[in-house]
């Protein structure tokens, strides 16, 4: 199956998701983060650096849950200024 390309805006969402889980990761070495959420440290370092710019689901759930971090709080900073994520 090909994907087709990304927009410019997924990409830089992408970014900014890498950003984010970077920060929240602090010192922890990638290893570690990695193994505890389940997955290589090579993809853990793609997602950091954008280039999986569109993790599965499941994969930032792992790793919002090993970095304490909510999706709430991803999906509000992530979410484009034209389309504001609304608390229910």
């Amino acid at each position: 199956m090909v994907r087709p390309p990304m927009t410019p805006q997924e990409r830089h969402r992408g970014q900014q998701l890498g950003r984010l889980l970077r920060q929240a990761r602090g010192e922890r070495s990638i290893a570690e983060v990695a193994a505890a959420a389940g997955m290589s440290a090579e993809t853990l370092r793609k997602i950091e650096t954008g280039r999986i710019a569109t993790p599965a689901f499941f994969t930032i759930a792992a790793l919002a849950e090993v970095l304490d971090v909510s999706l709430d709080h991803l999906a509000l900073r992530l979410a484009p200024a034209d389309h504001p994520v609304t608390a229910r």
